[in-house]
């Protein structure tokens, strides 16, 4: 069988000195990605309420679609047709997209924040969270899911996914896998790594399937899914799994995996622990993405421990509810004491919103104006990318604890 064309890659370039941190290069066919970077999430090929052309005047490398979104709303047909993801939503850089493994879990079981889950909670896999309904249904071949949309019914599987991703056209796609959470028993994790672990394989093959079907398309780098919840051994496995599996793919002829999600439910407190484990297993020529993280702690703990990119909805959502960050912390501009103030959100942090008082923002808001979440989401992406872009700088610089101690120092100390 013919060879497909080799991934672009990874380059990296200056080592965070005793730690697993550094930054690079990632390789795209749409443009290079500057790393560590964080990038923006467009569900459904747009940040909520602002212009692809204002999230690049934020400075944002890339985005981040969701394959299930798309898969519902419009089909991946017509974004295929359209040319793929960046031409549809008129982004002419790098783009993402998930392949639909956390639907499996918040549809299975309802929970969406993960990362906040407590490992004291009793386990229990048949849990829910509550008020919710059961959407989704695991088996080892895929998985059978109700639409949020109407209630039919769909079916998900490796394949199934790549065939999505692909007709999506992201320049970095993400094998499908189960994202469990820290209610589920060890032994349920077990068997869903296992699961995982297979589904990683078909992955693969399917990917390199379409590449070879698709030339007419920029190849499309895949990357593996860990998961593992806060089980050390587990991470780890799945670490060496991945990495066994891409290096055997490659030998045989195919693509391997370019990189490599960090997923899965995580308590906060144990963050770097568990991505230090899986990237001391992870091959260091590989960049690794941790999905769904944006608070500024986070953000560091994570560079530190040798993720390159980010992604999270957080700053766009509660932006759409008020909530902007400044420099001495997030604040609320709906709260009264806005009413009159007539500085711009942060005055040290200057962008498109700079030019909008808080007290305008205020009334926007409760005049219920749609200019109001347009507004706040412009700067809370760009506060964001900003702060990991100037964390890459300063990795180069060689001032990086000396900037990373200044800013969480003031931001979690100060009210604005």
């Amino acid at each position: 069988m013919e060879p497909v064309r080799p991934d672009r890659g990874y380059t990296v370039g200056t080592r965070l000195e005793g730690t697993l941190g550094r930054t690079g290069t990632i390789h795209t066919p749409h443009g290079d990605i500057a790393t560590p970077a964080f990038v923006p999430v467009g569900t459904k090929a747009t940040v909520k309420t602002v212009l692809p052309e204002s999230i690049a005047d934020v400075g944002a490398q890339a985005v981040l679609a969701n394959a299930y979104h798309l898969y519902l709303q419009p089909g991946s047909d017509i974004i295929d047709e359209a040319g793929g993801l960046g031409a549809f939503m008129n982004w002419r850089g790098p783009t993402y997209t998930d392949s639909g493994g956390f639907q499996v879990m918040s549809l299975g079981a309802g929970f969406k924040k993960v990362i906040a889950m407590d490992i004291a909670t009793a386990q229990d896999d048949a849990k829910i969270a509550e008020g919710k309904e059961r959407l989704a249904h695991v088996d080892d071949d895929g998985v059978t899911f109700k639409s949020h949309l109407d209630g039919s019914t769909h079916r998900f599987s490796p394949e199934i996914s790549m065939r999505i991703q692909h007709e999506l056209g992201a320049d970095i796609i993400f094998a499908f896998d189960e994202l469990t959470t820290l209610m589920n028993t060890r032994e349920y994790q077990v068997n869903s790594l296992e699961r995982t672990r297979l589904w990683a394989i078909r992955c693969l093959a399917a990917h390199n399937e379409l590449t070879r079907a698709r030339g007419h398309r920029p190849p499309q780098s895949l990357w593996g899914v860990l998961q593992g919840a806060h089980y050390e051994d587990l991470r780890r496995k799945a670490a060496r799994d991945l990495t066994a599996i891409s290096a055997e793919d490659q030998a045989q002829g195919g693509r391997g995996f370019g990189g490599f999600g960090i997923g899965g439910a995580l308590e906060k407190q144990n963050l770097g622990t568990i991505v230090g484990w899986v990237n001391e297993e992870l091959p260091e020529d590989k960049p690794k993405h941790l999905l769904g993280i944006s608070e500024p702690d986070d953000i560091f703990t994570a560079i530190e421990n040798g993720v390159d990119t980010f992604d999270c909805v957080s700053p766009s959502r509660v932006a759409r509810n008020g909530a902007v960050y400044t420099l001495d912390g997030r604040v609320n501009i709906t709260n009264s004491r806005f009413k009159r103030d007539f500085r711009p959100i942060d005055p040290e942090i200057v962008n498109y919103t700079t030019h909008y008082t808080r007290a305008y923002l205020h009334h926007l808001f409760k005049a219920k104006e749609g200019l109001a979440a347009t507004l706040c989401t412009i700067h809370n992406e760009y506060f964001i990318v900003t702060l990991v872009a100037r964390a890459r700088q300063a990795i180069i610089d060689g001032d990086y604890a000396e900037y990373r101690d200044e800013f969480l120092g003031r931001y979690y100390a100060g009210r604005a």
